[in-house]
């Protein structure tokens, strides 16, 4: 495999530090240039493959590499895009290995979350199944934090700690205003089906009785009856509610409170939760209700990055060519906590195939027993991935990022392909 070129790309939803992991990548496969050539990016991840829309790196300067590390954003373009298993659609498959032997590639890196190693997986399968010799590591990217295996999904520090200052905010806001206006406060936050970046809005509670009073949990099955009494109890003792509801939260029903149309992954688009709830709180009890979607906010805020998600971020990118070049394959760089406070992790090679489209939920040791909120379990787990300030530099007052020239590598093939 030596001095065979490198493919990576950034997939899914992006995270504040998804291109401190392309960094991580980008700078050790050029510690290592004896043994990988080029690396190319796929602009806009896997589409970049079979399009053969390739981005040259090398000619990005070594400053705007570093730079890539507190840049918000996916540098080289990310999507939603999934791949067919290689019986139902084997054309897509042999562009892949098309592309791949055309620019010498033998090294496949995939940056993102479940439905992205499930691409890492099927691409690891190809190469065994249609004979091209590649080695294909995942890398993990998930504000969602539901990728099994690893500690915690690199993307998910900085998200818990944006939603989680932004929630105590609010609440002082609220606290504010709540004798003559508003009286409940509820925040949107990302999560399908795991509960992980509502339990972190938790953390912003540093005393008893403070902000968040209510965590709606996907987890748990929204109950009308409980929720309300619950909303009204809080008025009573603080004079105003704030409550956390993830995006994905059902009722008993299994149907989601809120949901529109699917993704190119087939899952429902989420959104609009938040003004279900106030609206019901509104109705119900006749009280004042505002609500907020931090929506893209929530992933993308660089400026407030968790300096341990930033490190773990730089980190599994450059543990992934590190354990190609060892000889690993099909595997994804795993973060391994050894202890809790102090913050002690280290790396380990997870199989692709014991990840690729499994999801890992709130454990129920986490969740309080009335299951409006976290237990102290759960406060150790989450407290240290948002530990630490990372942030980037400002210029003229605001955060100052790089933008690659993203240079395209000269098509080879004759053919096109649709996406």
């Amino acid at each position: 495999m030596a001095h065979k070129n490198a493919f990576y790309a950034q997939s899914g939803g992006v995270s504040a530090v998804i291109n401190a992991s392309a960094c991580g990548v980008l700078q050790t496969a050029r510690k290592h240039s004896a043994e990988i050539g080029k690396v190319y990016a796929g602009r806009n991840g896997i589409v970049g493959a079979l399009t053969e829309d390739l981005i040259d790196t090398s000619l990005e300067s070594e400053a705007a590499i570093a730079a890539l590390k507190h840049t918000a954003g996916a540098a080289f373009g990310s999507c939603r895009y999934k791949l067919k298993s290689l019986h139902e659609n084997r054309a897509q498959y042999q562009r892949l290995i098309d592309v791949f032997r055309a620019h010498d590639i033998g090294f496949f890196f995939y940056n993102g979350g479940g439905d992205s190693q499930d691409t890492a997986h099927k691409v690891s399968q190809m190469s065994a199944d249609l004979a091209y010799p590649i080695v294909c590591i995942g890398i993990p990217k998930t504000v969602d934090n539901d990728l099994p295996i690893t500690d915690c999904s690199p993307g998910f520090g900085s998200t818990a700690k944006y939603v989680a200052t932004a929630i105590r905010e609010a609440a002082f806001d609220l606290a504010a205003m709540s004798a003559t206006s508003t009286k409940v406060f509820a925040l949107e936050v990302m999560g399908r089906h795991a509960g992980w970046a509502t339990a972190a809005c938790a953390l912003a509670a540093d005393r008893e009785g403070s902000a968040p009073h209510i965590l709606l949990l996907p987890e748990i099955v929204f109950d009308e009856r409980r929720f309300l009494a619950k909303v009204e109890e809080t008025l009573q003792r603080r004079g105003h509610c704030v409550i956390a509801v993830s995006e994905g939260i059902k009722g008993a029903d299994g149907e989601f409170l809120a949901a529109g149309s699917k993704d190119a992954f087939g899952h429902a688009q989420l959104g609009g939760v938040a003004p279900v709830i106030t609206g019901l709180i509104g109705a119900k009890l006749g009280c004042k209700c505002h609500w907020a979607v931090p929506d893209y906010l929530q992933r993308s805020g660089r400026h407030i990055a968790s300096a341990t998600d930033l490190e773990q971020a730089y980190a599994v990118g450059r543990a992934a060519v590190e354990f190609a070049l060892a000889g690993s394959n099909a595997v994804m760089p795993a973060i391994r906590r050894l202890s809790d406070a102090p913050y002690r992790w280290d790396i380990i090679a997870a199989p692709l195939a014991e990840i690729a489209n499994q999801e890992k939920f709130l454990p129920a040791d986490f969740i309080s027993a009335d299951g409006f909120g976290i237990t102290e379990a759960a406060r150790r787990y989450l407290a240290p991935l948002i530990l630490g300030e990372a942030y980037p530099p400002f210029k003229n007052g605001l955060p100052d990022y790089v933008t690659l020239q993203n240079v395209p590598v000269p098509k080879k093939l004759a053919s096109s392909f649709a996406v």
